[in-house]
C-alpha cells in the first residue's frame, strides 16, 4: 500500500485532526483517509450506498411467475 508524508503540516489542523479521530474512534491515519475519500467525492456514505442498492433492485426483472389457484389444488386432490 502507497505511502504518504505530510511535511510542515500546520498545528491547528493537525490538532483538529486529532480531535475528530479521536470523536469518531479512529487512528489519525484513519480519519486522514476518510477526510480525503470524502474531498475526493470516493465516499459514499450509508444513505447513497442503500439508494443506490434500491435502484439497482429495482432495475432488475424477474420471470413472471403463474398464479396458483390454491382451491382448485385442493379440489384436485380430494377428487382422487
Amino acid at each position: 500500500m502507497p505511502t504518504l508524508q505530510v511535511r510542515d503540516l500546520p498545528g491547528d489542523i493537525y490538532v483538529n485532526l486529532t480531535a475528530l479521530a479521536k470523536a469518531e474512534n479512529r487512528s489519525i491515519s484513519q480519519q486522514t483517509i476518510v477526510l480525503l475519500k470524502e474531498s475526493l467525492g470516493l465516499h459514499i456514505n450509508n444513505k447513497m450506498r442503500r439508494k443506490a442498492l434500491l435502484e439497482k433492485i429495482k432495475e432488475k426483472t424477474y420471470p413472471e411467475t403463474k398464479t396458483i389457484d390454491t382451491v382448485a389444488l385442493i379440489r384436485e386432490d380430494r377428487d382422487r
